[in-house]
């Protein structure tokens, strides 16, 4: 019953966590392309002209990705479930978000080195709906590094729950264990 209680406020603090990290990987998004923020994004979530620099760039970070905590944390801490004690709940849930972030970080580098190496072969499709924009390559770089985060939130959940289903493995007592008093694991 302990382990349902923390359901809830580990589900806040996933999308904390993945509000935060849009706001981080922002920051990396424009260096790459700040032309990508000033022609599409700030106008999209509607950020106000003071804010359209670092600051901006980083609120269209935290709204674009906190409610993947919902999506992600739900999922990831479902699986989370399987771990014996509440204490090992907590903290390899703990763990399992930075699992997913790194995944996500990971997936979304990915994007920006592949991308970055084939320049010449950009997505005319997409860029035709931004008119204007100065520097298409950097900014396709960014864009692409965006939307392919989201795919790597969506492995994320596969990495999260692998790294919780191998943490419950390893909590299992060894089955050559003769004495059950004796202690399990490092769980």
């Amino acid at each position: 019953m302990a382990k349902l209680a923390l359901f809830p406020p580990l589900l806040v603090l996933a999308c904390i966590v993945a509000g935060l990290y849009g706001m981080l990987h922002n920051q990396i998004s424009y260096t790459v392309s700040p032309e990508y923020f000033h022609a599409f994004k700030f106008h999209q979530f509607r950020i106000p002209e003071h804010l359209h620099n670092r600051w901006g760039a980083a609120l269209v970070g935290w709204h674009a990705s906190w409610w993947m905590g919902l999506i992600v944390g739900v999922r990831v801490l479902l699986v989370g479930l399987i771990l014996p004690g509440s204490r090992t709940y907590f903290t390899r849930a703990l763990v399992a978000m930075v699992v997913v972030s790194a995944t996500t970080l990971l997936v979304g580098l990915g994007a920006l080195v592949s991308v970055s190496l084939r320049d010449a072969d950009l997505d005319v499709w997409w860029l035709e709906h931004h008119h204007g924009v100065a520097d298409r390559a950097a900014f396709y770089r960014a864009g692409t590094m965006h939307n392919f985060s989201y795919l790597g939130g969506g492995l994320g959940i596969l990495t999260g729950s692998l790294y919780l289903v191998l943490a419950r493995v390893r909590c299992a007592p060894p089955s050559s264990q003769k004495n059950p008093a004796s202690p399990q694991s490092a769980c």
